[in-house]
């Protein structure tokens, strides 16, 4: 990233930053780490380190244009049922160097779409999963769910599975904007599905709400909003549309004519966000909602609030382990990454050998960032002492950098807090750029990431 600007002037929230799900971000990953070495992370893993797991499913029926997640089209379900087999494959290996007895705190399914399983496919995945780490059962289970793919079959079979929570990707329910994102949902079907999960006693619901989407406006924005909190949902995640055409081509085919400009972005954020909490709704970081009471407001409130690829999170798990392609795991070590491409990560799978392509080995100066980075993310503040406490002298060039970019501050922006600073509630859509000044990879290697706000 090329530092134009400080992290709190207005211009700077046109800057592209990334969204710290981990710290080094992915595009800074190494293939010096491999198959071997992610083995032997695992192997290293103490008996009792409790356990999240993901398995990624990369199929759609169909391709939205606005996604940039690692997906591929299928009218087909051959291949989802090779894919499935591979899947399984690569998670008898892994419990193989994990054994049974760790507790598992939370499953979560994604994608692609994962609801593109048969109903058949979805309780043997489970069992699967189930078989090879028993104590998920434990935990919560969580789907991201396409109402476009729904049956009453596929309701009745993630209720059997033991479905805990369902995320439902909504964006926007203008026709208008559907069709420049190239996903027609109407919102009575996705009012249906929320309504037969709950009536398969499915208690857990999140929806997910896009802003800066193509022929988006405040009006249609608002009018999506109060329609998704009719719902009911429990969570709301906010983001910002991340128009990403270099890595996602499929981007191609959205309209760039149509996107809101940068300072239209903003006002639509605030618009999404007025509106959510004048209904009642708690904001969570920069871009989660839940309802009071919620575990993630009060994981908020004493400052449990945790960051991972799945975004805010309560999950307290020691160790994130991802299965199929392209998942990312988080092991105490560093990070793992699988190969991207479908058909490459299962032929790594047939080769009896995990699908690991690159990751990263923390470093110490990367596990004090990477905690600054979260605590900036999740609590609106940097806590040194807290950093000193654990990591001692090393906590030093953060120590250096927070000196700094409080001294660059407006006043009122940041409060001295615990040898840090707090940041001032007016300030806090800076939060990502803010975190980006912690960030050594970004500053010493550009990449190119989604719009601060």
């Amino acid at each position: 990233m090329t530092r134009t600007s400080s992290p709190f002037d207005p211009s700077a929230l046109a800057r592209s930053v990334p969204r710290y799900t981990s710290y080094p971000t992915a595009p800074h990953f190494s293939a010096e780490i491999g198959p071997e070495t992610y083995a032997r992370w695992l192997d290293e893993l103490p008996k009792d380190a409790a356990l999240s797991l993901y398995l990624h499913i990369p199929f759609c029926d169909d391709l939205c244009w606005f996604c940039a997640c690692r997906t591929q089209g299928t009218k087909r379900y051959e291949p989802v049922g090779r894919y499935l087999d591979r899947l399984e494959a690569e998670i008898a290996m892994v419990a193989g160097h994990l054994g049974g007895a760790h507790p598992v705190t939370q499953v979560h399914w994604g994608g692609g779409s994962p609801t593109i399983l048969k109903p058949d496919d979805t309780l043997r995945l489970r069992g699967t999963v189930l078989r090879h780490f028993p104590r998920a059962r434990e935990g919560e289970f969580a789907v991201e769910i396409d109402p476009r793919d729904m049956s009453l079959a596929r309701l009745d079979a993630l209720a059997e599975a033991g479905l805990t929570r369902a995320s439902i990707g909504v964006q926007d329910f203008d026709e208008r904007v559907q069709k420049a994102i190239g996903r027609q949902q109407g919102y009575e079907m996705t009012r249906d599905v929320i309504a037969g999960l709950r009536e398969r006693g499915v208690t857990g619901v999140n929806v997910d709400i896009l802003y800066g989407l193509p022929g988006q406006t405040r009006e249609s924005l608002h009018r999506t909003i109060k329609q998704v909190i009719g719902l009911r949902p429990d969570r709301i995640a906010l983001f910002g549309y991340a128009h990403v055409p270099w890595m996602a081509k499929r981007q191609k085919m959205i309209d760039e004519s149509l996107l809101p400009r940068p300072d239209a972005r903003r006002r639509q954020s605030a618009l999404a966000a007025g509106i959510l909490t004048r209904a009642g709704y708690e904001a969570i970081g920069i871009d989660h909602f839940a309802r009071p009471g919620d575990s993630l407001a009060k994981a908020r409130d004493d400052g449990t609030l945790r960051r991972n690829f799945q975004g805010y999170t309560v999950d307290p798990a020691d160790a994130l382990i991802g299965f199929g392609a392209s998942a990312i795991g988080c092991l105490p070590q560093g990070y793992v990454q699988n190969d991207a491409t479908t058909s490459t990560y299962q032929l790594r799978v047939e080769a009896g050998v995990t699908a690991t392509r690159r990751g990263h080995a923390l470093t110490l100066d990367d596990q004090v960032r990477r905690d600054a980075i979260e605590q900036i993310l999740c609590q609106f503040g940097l806590d040194i002492a807290a950093l000193a406490a654990r990591y001692g002298d090393f906590v030093q060039p953060v120590r250096d950098k927070a000196a700094g970019v409080m001294e660059a501050a407006p006043d009122g922006a940041l409060a001295p807090w615990r040898g840090g600073f707090r940041i001032d509630p007016e300030w806090r859509h800076h939060a990502r750029l803010i975190a980006a000044e912690f960030d050594t990879y970004l500053a010493a290697q550009p990449a190119r990431h989604s719009l601060a706000v």
